[in-house]
C-alpha cells in the first residue's frame, strides 16, 4: 500500500522546519519531512568548511517567533547556526516528522486522483495531497568544466562538501574559484598550509563586515533584556530592507569607498590591481570580510588570474603554460543556483515536465507556486532572494499556510495559480529588475543571478516590506480550483 500524507515537505533546513511549525499551528497534523542529509539545518549541515559564517546578522537571521538571546557575535558561524536549527527542531518536537537520509528523486502529479506521487532515491513511493519544496537555491554543487579533473593524483573536493579527513597542514593547496565561500575559508587555512595558490576568474567586491565577538557585558545585557535583541533586530532589518535593492547611490558609493580602503591593505600593487573589481558593487553577489585581504600579504599565498587550461596529475596548468604543482585542490565553484525545484524530476498536469515549463528560466508566482503544478509550493523559490532569507521564508510560509487552510476549508481538491496571473507577475518583476542599474552592468563571466536564457531568476528587486505586503493578501482570485468529489 502506498503511504499517503496530507503534506510532504522536502528538506529539513530552515525553510522546512519553519513550514512544519506553522502548519502544525494551523491544525495540520499529517506531516512528513523528507531530508536527504543525516541531520537538520540544510545549507548549514552541508557547508562545514573552515570559517563558514552568515552574511546577515543573527539577530535578524533567526526566526521571529524563536529569538536567540546569546549569539556569540553579530554574524554567527556555521556551528552556532546549526546548533540553533537543532534547538528549533527539538523545541518544536519536529524530529518524529523527519525521515533523514531520504532524498527525493521525482514528483509526479496524479491528474485523476489530485495528489502528488513522490519517489525517493531508494525507489520508495509515497503520496501527498500537498508538497512543499524547501530545497532553496544551494542544493546542487557545481564543478568547473576543466579538462583533467579526474587525472589529478592528489586529494580534491568541493568546498561545500569539505573533506575534513584531509589534513592541509604543510600541504601545497590550490583553490579554484574565489567568491563567497573562499573568502571565508582562505584566511582559515592560509596559516597552516605550506603554499596557497589562489585562482581567480573575476575580482569581486569584498567590503568590511565588522564581526568582533560580543563582550560578556553585551551578552549579559541581551540575556537580561530581550527587548534589546528585538531592538537590534529592528535596526538590522531597517538596513537590509532596502540595501539589496541597490537603488541608493549614496549608500552604494559609501560601501565601495569602504571596500577600496580595505583593499588598500594589500601591500603588493600588482596583486592589489588583480583584486580590484571593475564592476559596480551589487553587480555580483556582495561579499563581506574583515580578514580576507590581509591574506595576500603572506609569503605563502599567490594569486593567479590567467585562465586555467587543464588539471594535470600534479596540479593546475594555466594559459601562460605554467603548471602549478599542488597536493590538494579545493573547488570553490558554487552551486546551480538557478535550478531550484528543477533539480528533481517534476511532472505536473497533463504530464508536463517542470523542466519544459521553465525552459526560459525558473519562474513562479510570488516565488511560491508555478502554473500547471497544483498543490505544489516552494520556499526560497525563484526571485525571492533579498536581504535576510529567513525573514523572506517566514512570509512565504505564512502565504502557503493560508492557501492550504483555504483549500481545506472550501473542500477543494486542488488549487493551481492561473497562468495569466503568474505571467503578469513575472513580467512585472523582470521589468523592475531591468530598472536596477548595477544588475545591468557587465560583471565578467556568468554569475548566479541569471538562467542560461539570460533571465534574472534569483533576485527580488524590491524591499522586504514589499514582499511581505505581496504575500499577505488572501489571493483566492489568483487560482483555479476544483471541488472534492
Amino acid at each position: 500500500m502506498t503511504k499517503q500524507h496530507e503534506v510532504v515537505i522536502i528538506g529539513a533546513g530552515g525553510g522546512g522546519l519553519c513550514m512544519a511549525i506553522k502548519l502544525r499551528e494551523a491544525g495540520v497534523s499529517d506531516l512528513l519531512i523528507l531530508e536527504k542529509a543525516g541531520g537538520v539545518g540544510g545549507t548549514w549541515w552541508h557547508n562545514q568548511y573552515p570559517g563558514a559564517e552568515c552574511d546577515v546578522q543573527s539577530h535578524l537571521y533567526s526566526f521571529s517567533f524563536e529569538p536567540k538571546l546569546d549569539w556569540s557575535r553579530p554574524f554567527a558561524g556555521q556551528a552556532e547556526i546549526l546548533g540553533y536549527m537543532n534547538h528549533v527542531a527539538d523545541k518544536y518536537d519536529l524530529r518524529p516528522l523527519i525521515r533523514f537520509n531520504t532524498g527525493v528523486a521525482a514528483l509526479t502529479w496524479q491528474d485523476d486522483r489530485h495528489c502528488w506521487r513522490i519517489t525517493t532515491q531508494s525507489g520508495e513511493v509515497l503520496e501527498a495531497r500537498y508538497v512543499v519544496s524547501a530545497l532553496g537555491m544551494f542544493n546542487e554543487i557545481v564543478l568547473p568544466e576543466i579538462p583533467g579533473i579526474e587525472d589529478f593524483k592528489g586529494e580534491y573536493f568541493h568546498s561545500a562538501r569539505w573533506n575534513h579527513a584531509v589534513d592541509l597542514t604543510g600541504k601545497r593547496v590550490g583553490v579554484i574559484g574565489i567568491a563567497a565561500s573562499a573568502i571565508q575559508f582562505v584566511p582559515e587555512i592560509a596559516p597552516k598550509v605550506a603554499q596557497l595558490e589562489l585562482f581567480q576568474r573575476t575580482a569581486n567586491w569584498v567590503v568590511p563586515k565588522g564581526n568582533a565577538p560580543y563582550s560578556a557585558e553585551q551578552l549579559a545585557a541581551f540575556r537580561d533584556n530581550p527587548e534589546l535583541v528585538q531592538q537590534s533586530r529592528d535596526e538590522i532589518y531597517k538596513t537590509w530592507n532596502t540595501l539589496c535593492t541597490f537603488n541608493d547611490r549614496e549608500v552604494l558609493a559609501g560601501i565601495e569607498r569602504a571596500g577600496m580602503e580595505r583593499l588598500a591593505e594589500v601591500k603588493d600593487p600588482v596583486t592589489r590591481e588583480k583584486l580590484t573589481p571593475h564592476h559596480p558593487f551589487g553587480c555580483r553577489r556582495p561579499l563581506f570580510s574583515d580578514v580576507y585581504f590581509p591574506v595576500f600579504n603572506r609569503d605563502n599565498v599567490a594569486l593567479h588570474t590567467d585562465r586555467i587550461d587543464a588539471i594535470t596529475a600534479q596540479g593546475i596548468r594555466t594559459a601562460d603554460g605554467v603548471e602549478h604543482e599542488v597536493d590538494v585542490i579545493v573547488y570553490s565553484t558554487g552551486f546551480k543556483t538557478t535550478k531550484y525545484l528543477a533539480a528533481l524530476r517534476v511532472t505536473g498536469r497533463a504530464g508536463q515536465p517542470l523542466e519544459d515549463a521553465w525552459s526560459d528560466g525558473a519562474q513562479a508566482y510570488l516565488g511560491v507556486t508555478t502554473a500547471g503544478f497544483p498543490n505544489l509550493f516552494m520556499l526560497y523559490g525563484p526571485n525571492t532572494n533579498q536581504g535576510c532569507i529567513l525573514y523572506m521564508i517566514e512570509q512565504q510560509v505564512g502565504y502557503i499556510v493560508r492557501q492550504i487552510a483555504r483549500a481545506n476549508a472550501e473542500q477543494l481538491a486542488f488549487i493551481d495559480v492561473k497562468p495569466e496571473v503568474m505571467q503578469a507577475f513575472n513580467d512585472r518583476i523582470q521589468q523592475e529588475i531591468r530598472g536596477v542599474d548595477v544588475w545591468q552592468a557587465e560583471c565578467g563571466g556568468e554569475f548566479y543571478y541569471r538562467s542560461a536564457s539570460g533571465r534574472f531568476v534569483t533576485q527580488w528587486p524590491n524591499s522586504m516590506d514589499a514582499f511581505r505586503e505581496a504575500t499577505s493578501r488572501a489571493d483566492s482570485e489568483a487560482y483555479v480550483s476544483a471541488a472534492l468529489a
